[in-house]
């Protein structure tokens, strides 16, 4: 699945999070992934582009985040912070990719 986090994309008028950051953790808090910029894989330092815009649901802006990955079933949570303290009006996006 996809997650986004997305905020400079946003709507004006809705103070959007200028650059948001994303984690996921599982069902016990762990923390299994996490993202700023959602062109680059933060765990590996490459460029995750290619595979994200092939779900053809990428972020339209460079600075929003997004993870790519596959999950068992489960309990999960998101967390979405502006980077450097940011504050606004941020969105979290969930797709399942069959």
């Amino acid at each position: 699945g996809l997650v986004r986090a997305i905020g400079p994309s946003l709507p004006a008028s809705v103070g959007p999070l200028g650059d948001p950051t994303l984690e996921l953790h599982n069902g016990n808090g762990d923390k299994i992934a996490s993202n700023d910029n959602w062109k680059i894989d933060d765990a590996t330092g490459q460029s995750q582009e290619a595979a994200i815009r092939a779900t053809t649901v990428p972020p339209s802006n460079d600075l929003e985040s997004a993870i790519l990955t596959t999950l068992p079933p489960g309990n999960y949570t998101a967390i979405v912070a502006g980077k450097k303290s940011g504050t606004g009006v941020g969105l979290v996006e969930v797709y399942n990719l069959q």
